[in-house]
């Protein structure tokens, strides 16, 4: 039989904290423990894209892969997990509610890794759901104090300030200007779709650590080439991903900026073969495109407690 959790089941599973866990243990396992990430690919179709990812983790026995369409109406995400020692389906899990918190999550780690301990101010661009997990992942991991929120919108930046607010110790306030949002920060995070940077580089301060989560495809950029030149670390969740679409290092490297090579990949930072950070004046950059890997790696974990607690409903497939 195969489990089939339902979003509402995932809700009932998965924290922040769980999932904080598990993308870190993910990159752990791509930098010492065999863990396979192939990169998203994407279909063309009549009017919209399918998008899918796979990975495999042998220190979970698990492998699988995240497939979604966009363009042609609702985005439906579906994980099917399989046990990699028997090739058996275990689940079918919506994967929403987990690929959220496990984007946000991805940048929670990189701010652990990469930021300064007393890192207190959070500069954040963007409001949509995907900014309030990056909100909460970033408090999660340092003692934010004070986030200063900024989006095109002002009715967005304060729905966002009114609902985010109850969530945290920090206290939350909407600004009219980018430049507000990035000048005191310690800490910037990026989660938009814009095609042209959001901000300038210049305005950053010295040893601040900047997320940049928004820009997965070539055509997109949220960071400008100012901001590449003045950091002084770079990693990106795969380098071979980021090579693909991440719009922000590629037009670097066009711009002769950037070189490939000096890119970081993170999960090496996790796996205590290269620092996060040297110095504290240093600025540094986490360039997220999302990966396969911390989606199967925090199925298997929501696996694992739907069966314990008798969640999801077993269906049958694959009788033999």
């Amino acid at each position: 039989m195969t489990l089939l959790l339902t979003e509402h089941d995932v809700e009932q599973l998965l924290t922040l904290e769980l999932a904080l866990d598990c993308v870190e243990a993910a990159f752990r396992a791509l930098a010492v423990e065999g863990a396979v990430n192939h990169p998203r690919r994407r279909l063309r179709l009549n009017g919209g894209m399918l998008h899918y990812m796979a990975s495999l983790i042998p220190t979970q026995n698990v492998f699988g892969m995240k497939i979604y369409p966009t363009g042609l109406g609702p985005t439906d995400f579906l994980i099917p997990l399989y046990d990699a020692r028997t090739a058996k389906l275990l689940a079918l899990i919506e994967g929403d509610y987990l690929g959220q918190l496990r984007t946000g999550a991805a940048s929670g780690v990189a701010t652990k890794y990469m930021a300064r301990d007393d890192a207190r101010v959070l500069g954040l661009i963007g409001t949509g759901g995907q900014a309030r997990t990056q909100l909460l992942a970033i408090c999660a991991v340092r003692p934010i104090e004070r986030v200063l929120v900024f989006s095109r919108k002002p009715e967005n930046r304060a729905e966002f300030v009114s609902a985010m607010q109850p969530h945290v110790r920090a206290s939350i306030m909407a600004v009219d200007d980018p430049r507000a949002a990035i000048e005191p920060a310690d800490v910037v995070a990026t989660m938009t779709t814009a095609t042209t940077p959001v901000f300038d580089g210049s305005w950053l301060a010295a040893g601040t650590h900047l997320n940049a989560a928004g820009s997965n495809h070539l055509r997109r950029r949220e960071i400008d080439g100012a901001t590449i030149a003045r950091c002084a670390r770079i990693a990106a969740d795969s380098v071979e991903q980021a090579q693909m679409e991440c719009g922000d290092l590629a037009a670097a490297v066009a711009e002769g900026i950037l070189k490939w090579e000096n890119v970081l990949e993170f999960a090496d930072i996790v796996g205590g073969k290269a620092p996060g950070r040297e110095a504290r004046e240093e600025i540094t950059l986490f360039e997220s495109q999302g990966l396969s890997v911390w989606d199967i790696a925090t199925a298997a974990r929501v696996y694992e407690l739907a069966v314990q607690r008798g969640l999801g409903q077993q269906i049958p497939l694959f009788q033999r």
